[in-house]
């Protein structure tokens, strides 16, 4: 089944998983021992709030040039992307930065698409923007990832 939704309603499905993603961060930051994890966890909610903070902005109108009408319906086939599974209280640290990538990687997908449906302008490039910074956050969370899955040991 093909899945239409307004633009209205896409940035109102964006702003509730940057809402998510920041929570999920914070509630990462405050777990972490590792304080290079803890930082990270932190800077990726404050980025995230940022992502929200401007969603909010050309919702409520104030990015003009190249925004589409809210009203406007548009086919990204990507809406089924944007629920997430919540983690549970059991799950290893390790899957939690792999869904945390996933997250992430769904989050670049749909802005590289939202910007692609942008004709040029200031929305788009804010779109591409959000697109290049959720890729940026895939790579830092596979990054922890890593660290927790494969442990260096002592011999190297």
């Amino acid at each position: 089944m093909l899945t239409r939704l307004t633009l209205m309603e896409i940035l109102e499905k964006a702003i509730q998983k940057e809402v998510q993603s920041r929570l999920l961060y914070l509630g990462l930051s405050q777990k972490m021992s590792d304080q290079a994890a803890r930082y990270a966890f932190q800077e990726l909610a404050q980025q995230e709030l940022s992502h929200q903070n401007l969603l909010e902005k050309y919702q409520r109108g104030e990015l003009r040039e190249g925004a589409l009408s809210l009203e406007q319906a548009i086919d990204y086939k990507i809406a089924e992307h944007l629920d997430q599974p919540d983690i549970s209280s059991d799950v290893k640290l390790k899957d939690v930065f792999l869904l945390a990538a996933n997250r992430e990687k769904t989050s670049h997908e749909f802005y590289l698409s939202l910007a692609r449906a942008h004709p040029a302008g200031e929305a788009k490039r804010l779109l591409g923007e959000l697109a290049a910074q959720e890729l940026e956050h895939k790579r830092r969370v596979e990054s922890l990832y890593t660290e927790v899955a494969f442990p260096q040991t002592d011999g190297g």
